[in-house]
């Protein structure tokens, strides 16, 4: 318990604590601009930041990843909050809650087995477009100044790390984001700064209960945006744990994870913050900066009330441009660059999934309707690949005028066809054997599939005995199965 902890808490105390300060400086920004979007006071993102984050340091399934409030589930807030308000949106954000811990007891954090790798790469890719393309508003009509900044902060994060000893001590992007603000005041620089994105909370958040109705008709109305939210903060959020196992080479508990989400939301919603989830470029930039533990995810919570509370007149005069390369330099390392590549080398279905997940994110700007699109077109694709792998071969016994059929591979709805035109009905033949020792029957499709084959040759005055169907198969076929039952055969047959 105590290596547990010890491991979990104090590894890599230096650099969880400087990686927690970067992500801090970088969720600033992203909160009131999150906030923006939802169309709520940027202390609402700020207070669902720090609350996420500190809460999901103790209870969450994946030591290091960054959890607070996002884009995506900020895109999804926008409806509630313009024909409700802010109070039935703190509802809905602890009924958020209430369905994540569920999924979380329910083992739903299992289903990322589901999830092929190609979705995961597309999901990721469209995410790293999505992270640029929120930069451009800030590189759009502005002045040469935020050009340049914007270069030199690229320029900082990048060739920091070669400096000898300093380099690999501090984190690059927190060189560039305290550099870039000293050259911006020293220099007086009219450029736009974090103070220019809304107004900082001066005040610790304090407990609130949403002060709405206790009824059917609350619930109905926060329901559809609970169930919304539940559902694409736990998709991002086991997404990124995926992405930092890979960067750490670790493994996370997927149904903690689940359920921590569900917590740390049901505690942002009573300190007056809306519901969020795991950032992969806030993520991303705590691992590049050295966070690996949940050390690391505390700090930042704590570290970004700090900043918001103690040092918010240092703090509005960062410049967005310093900001602006930080998430620039998070897009370029979340791309999967060597999915380019492999382009030539996977097969066609695999780019198609990886391509369509991209294409419906950045056009719905909807992680979970790409990752929908994705997962159905994977499905369909594995189905149709599997289908291919069956079999059916014959031969005619002369002497007891059998003719046997041997079936081998997988039966079900997309081989079922290919199944039954496998048959000669036609055939002038006494008996027929259909053995099924090496083939498997998944589905009603399969069995209905079976049913026609052998009412056709017993139409056609053969006798039809079916041999080798293990124990699975068997089941699925004496429940759903007409070919034995003679009033289910007549009523088939009248259809």
């Amino acid at each position: 318990m105590v290596n547990k902890l010890k491991a979990d808490w104090l590894s890599n105390i230096r650099g969880d604590l400087l990686a927690g300060i970067v992500v801090a400086l970088a969720l600033i920004p992203e909160a009131i601009a999150f906030s923006i979007i939802a169309g709520v006071d940027p202390k609402v993102g700020l207070y669902a930041s720090f609350c996420i984050a500190v809460v999901i340091a103790f209870v969450g399934g994946r030591p290091g990843m960054i959890s607070a409030a996002t884009g995506a589930m900020a895109l999804l807030m926008v409806t509630l909050v313009k024909e409700h308000g802010l109070e039935y949106l703190l509802a809905a954000t602890l009924l958020t809650g209430l369905l994540q811990i569920g999924a979380g007891y329910l083992k739903l954090g299992g289903l990322m087995r589901f999830v092929s790798r190609s979705v995961v790469t597309g999901f990721v890719n469209a995410l790293a477009i999505l992270i640029f393309m929120a930069q451009l508003p800030e590189l759009t009509n502005v002045t040469w100044h935020v050009y340049a900044m914007t270069a030199a902060g690229l320029g900082i994060i990048y060739l920091f790390p070669l400096v000898p000893v300093v380099g690999r001590i501090l984190p690059s992007p927190l060189i560039c984001i305290v550099s870039l603000t000293i050259v911006a005041m020293v220099y007086n620089i009219d450029i736009r700064t974090v103070g220019d994105m809304g107004q900082l909370p001066d005040t610790l958040p304090i407990f609130l209960w949403p002060d709405v109705p206790l009824n059917l008709e609350t619930l109905m109305i926060i329901l559809p945006y609970s169930v919304g939210l539940a559902i694409v903060g736990l998709l991002e959020s086991m997404m990124t744990a995926t992405i930092v196992d890979d960067l750490t080479d670790t493994t996370s508990d997927r149904n903690r994870e689940c359920k921590g989400q569900g917590v740390a939301n049901i505690g942002s919603g009573l300190l007056g913050g809306m519901a969020g989830c795991a950032m992969i470029g806030q993520s991303i930039i705590n691992i590049k900066s050295g966070g690996r533990t949940r050390l690391s995810t505390l700090t930042a919570g704590v570290f970004l009330l700090v900043l918001v509370l103690v040092l918010d007149q240092w703090l509005v005069q960062i410049p967005m441009a310093a900001l602006v390369a930080v998430m620039i330099m998070v897009s370029i390392g979340t791309f999967s660059w060597a999915s380019i590549k492999n382009l030539k080398e996977h097969p066609l279905s695999t780019n198609i999934v990886m391509v369509v997940t991209v294409i419906v994110v950045v056009a719905t700007h909807n992680l979970a309707f790409g990752v929908l699109a994705g997962v159905l077109l994977a499905a369909l694709f594995f189905a149709n690949k599997v289908g291919h792998y069956m079999l059916v071969t014959s031969e005619f016994d002369e002497a007891t005028d059998t003719r046997t059929y041997n079936v081998v591979g997988q039966v079900f709805f997309s081989s079922s066809e290919k199944f039954t035109e496998s048959f000669d009905f036609k055939e002038a033949v006494d008996n027929v054997v259909i053995d099924l020792t090496r083939a498997h029957f998944w589905d009603i499709t399969a069995v209905g599939a079976l049913d026609k084959a052998v009412i056709k040759f017993r139409r056609e005055g053969a006798e039809v005995e079916i041999i080798g169907l293990n124990e699975a198969s068997a089941t699925i076929v004496d429940r759903f199965g007409v070919h034995d039952k003679p009033d289910a055969v007549d009523q088939l047959m009248a259809h």
